[in-house]
């Protein structure tokens, strides 16, 4: 009698190697295993680097920027309206956006991937001041009490510290990025975080002058127990919501906004390099502005005078107008288009007087910038150090 017939065997499943992307892609924890394998292995700045690897690396560095970027303006009208805590959901959001840094500079800083020595050296400068700046910030606010006024030393370590890791960044990029069309948006993307960084003290005045006006008539924005702080503090709701001269914003506006975008218009070269920046600077702050009012937070003022300054910026950079010159007739411009602005009633407090020096100043920056880009500073800046082995860096974050 025959035997019966054993039954067919399962096909042979070969598993997947613990190292390979096949294991990676099958398994979160896998995953994370397979990246860290892969990729976190010593090496010097300037270790070769694919392109799709930059794009992942500094996708990473967009995203952190927004979530700190969120988190900010967020913070801006928070403080419009509650009490400062340190444990408030725009600090979180901020925060977690600085934990997303923190690991990217020290990923860098370990495996050399993605920068050269400059690039990195400014990323770990950049978030060693800014971490410092926290608990300074926290000690500063349980001392003098302060709590929304952007125009402190302490806030002004943290708005140093992030340019200082965004130049970092924006150095990266561009170094080692192909050129075409993902380069020039990513730039563009890093260069309009750089630039609302710089603008954000401005925000206070913009906050604060609908602020004064809605407490005039009657309808104040901000929580009784904020209005009591102030209070407590000697202070009136004017000079809570506008504590600093009014000259300091549009000097600001100009001599630092509009001065980065300078920058940027040289460093990217696009012909609307700046214009692009700042309309895009400003939608954003429209759309989020509109979203906040919406949840019931305070609205605030936008400084679209900077759409007028940004245009000249291009139309003088392109047409290779010498900055001693450009620079007094764009912030001309500015403040006239300011007064525009004013008459409609959504301008904070400018003094008009301030004109003459801030053109003057703004001229000599704008100067300095020409000087920087005939000599050899901006070829150091597009060009990268040598690239360096795979061995471990020399000084780790």
């Amino acid at each position: 009698m025959p035997s019966a017939a054993a039954p067919a065997s399962a096909p042979s499943v070969v598993p997947p190697a613990p190292g390979s992307l096949h294991a990676g892609l099958s398994h979160p924890v896998a995953l994370l295993r397979w990246l860290w394998l892969a990729y976190v292995t010593p090496g010097r700045p300037g270790r070769p680097t694919t392109e799709l690897e930059l794009r992942w690396l500094y996708s990473a560095w967009l995203g952190a920027f927004l979530l700190k970027l969120l988190g900010s303006s967020w913070d801006v009208s928070w403080h419009f309206r509650w009490l400062r805590d340190d444990l408030a959901p725009p600090h979180l959001l901020n925060s977690a956006g600085t934990a997303v840094v923190v690991g990217l500079v020290l990923f860098h800083s370990y495996t050399g991937y993605g920068v050269d020595r400059r690039a990195l050296r400014l990323m770990q400068w950049g978030i060693g001041i800014f971490l410092m700046a926290v608990p300074i910030d926290i000690l500063n606010h349980r001392i003098n009490g302060l709590d929304i006024t952007s125009w402190s030393p302490s806030h002004a370590l943290l708005y140093l510290g992030t340019a200082i890791m965004l130049a970092g960044a924006i150095r990266g990029w561009w170094l080692y990025a192909a050129p075409g069309r993902v380069r020039d948006l990513v730039s563009l993307g890093l260069w309009l975080f750089f630039v609302e960084n710089a603008l954000f003290p401005n925000q206070h005045q913009e906050y604060g002058v609908l602020s004064v006006r809605s407490y005039n008539a009657g309808q104040s924005t901000a929580e009784p127990q904020l209005l009591d702080f102030a209070a407590a503090q000697g202070a009136s709701p004017l000079e809570f919501a506008l504590p600093v001269p009014s000259w300091v914003h549009p000097a600001w506006l100009i001599c630092a906004g509009l001065l980065s975008l300078v920058l940027a218009r040289r460093i990217v070269g696009l012909r609307w390099t700046a214009t692009i920046v700042a309309v895009s600077y400003l939608a954003y702050r429209a759309v989020t502005g509109l979203a906040l009012v919406a949840i019931g937070f305070p609205p605030s003022v936008l400084p679209a005078v900077l759409i007028a300054g940004a245009v000249l910026v291009d139309l003088a950079v392109t047409h290779r107008v010498p900055g001693w010159a450009a620079g007094p007739l764009v912030a001309t411009a500015v403040y006239g288009v300011g007064l525009v602005q004013e008459a409609l009633g959504f301008l904070p407090p400018w003094n008009w007087w301030s004109l003459l020096p801030v053109a003057v100043g703004f001229g000599l920056l704008w100067a300095v910038v020409d000087a920087l880009s005939r000599s050899a500073w901006l070829a150091r800046w597009t060009l990268a150090d040598a690239p360096g082995s795979a061995e471990p860096a020399s000084v780790p974050a």
